[in-house]
């Protein structure tokens, strides 16, 4: 699966592939010396000779993430990263650190609101510009602002239909992959960076977004599948199998659909439908799916 959830410098390097354009490669110049004044006299320069560049939109929207983007030392009880220090207590007898010492990537909201207002504006001009959308849509996600990912997302699945995926990049240039694959392939990602948070309440922004791919998209399964998941997290698991049993008509040898299938029908205790599904898991699945149905398999035929 392609996935836009890169690290900001990733994707500040997929802004910057070089199109040949005077401003644009003396901007990547600056970037690479780390020339933060230069870049800022060239955005000038930039604004006032082309402002209808849509490169120009996306350089002021990565200059703005990169000058608000702050490294810190954090000291609390939640570390994050792979680099942490342990603060152990002075009584060796207690084995768990009292803290924890980590890096942590904090952004200057100042800053970075006047980024969004660039980018938005791009966005607005050049409304085909998925890379513009999805870089936005990157920020929200890594600052946590949840509810404003999921708004830029649908507003992009609203727009999709409007064009029909005909999409263009950097540069304009169309995108080359099946636009639409591409598109929902990026989607699929950022309502799994959703489902990873573990916070129930993002439920909600996950099924917001299934839906929207659904009112466009009726037949696509990975979504009629995230659809279910959001009923089956929330316990309602005969709501679960409406969009399953949907998405098994489209993909009947789809194991993860199947496998959800005998999970909704487990927990319903209807396990002659679950023993179905269960089979059907096995013989279509992978190697974990095939032990795992194999191991319910077991249990509900020795009630």
């Amino acid at each position: 699966m392609k996935k836009i959830i890169l690290t900001t410098f990733l994707l500040i390097g997929l802004f910057l592939c070089s199109s040949g354009q005077n401003y644009k490669v003396q901007f990547n110049d600056l970037w690479q010396k780390k020339d933060t004044l230069g870049q800022e006299q060239l955005l000038i320069k930039w604004k006032s000779a082309k402002p209808d560049d849509p490169e120009l939109y996306v350089e002021y929207f990565n200059f703005y993430v990169n000058k608000s983007r702050t490294e810190i030392v954090r000291l609390d009880k939640n570390p994050k990263g792979d680099y942490v220090l342990k603060l152990m207590d002075k009584d060796t007898t207690k084995k768990e650190p009292v803290a924890y010492m980590y890096d942590d990537i904090y952004y200057k909201p100042e800053l970075l609101k006047i980024g969004y207002a660039y980018i938005d504006t791009g966005i607005a001009k050049f409304p085909r510009r998925l890379d513009m959308r999805f870089g936005k849509v990157y920020m929200l996600g890594e600052t946590k602002d949840y509810d404003a990912f999921t708004k830029e997302i649908i507003k992009t699945i609203d727009y999709s239909a409007v064009i029909g995926n005909k999409w263009t990049w950097s540069d304009n240039e169309p995108v080359k992959d099946d636009p639409n694959k591409f598109m929902l392939s990026n989607i699929q990602g950022y309502f799994i960076q959703l489902n990873n948070t573990g916070d129930n309440a993002q439920t909600v922004n996950m099924k917001q977004i299934a839906e929207s791919v659904l009112k466009y998209y009726p037949d696509n399964v990975e979504n009629l599948s995230n659809l279910s998941i959001c009923y089956m997290l929330s316990g309602d698991f005969n709501s679960a199998l409406t969009p399953l049993l949907k998405a098994e008509k489209f993909a009947p040898k789809d194991y993860i659909v199947l496998n959800n299938i005998a999970h909704c029908y487990l927990e319903l205790k209807d396990n002659k439908k679950a023993i179905k599904y269960y089979e059907l898991t096995e013989k279509y699945g992978d190697g974990d799916a095939k032990a795992l149905s194999k191991k319910k398999l077991i249990e509900l035929r020795n009630k």
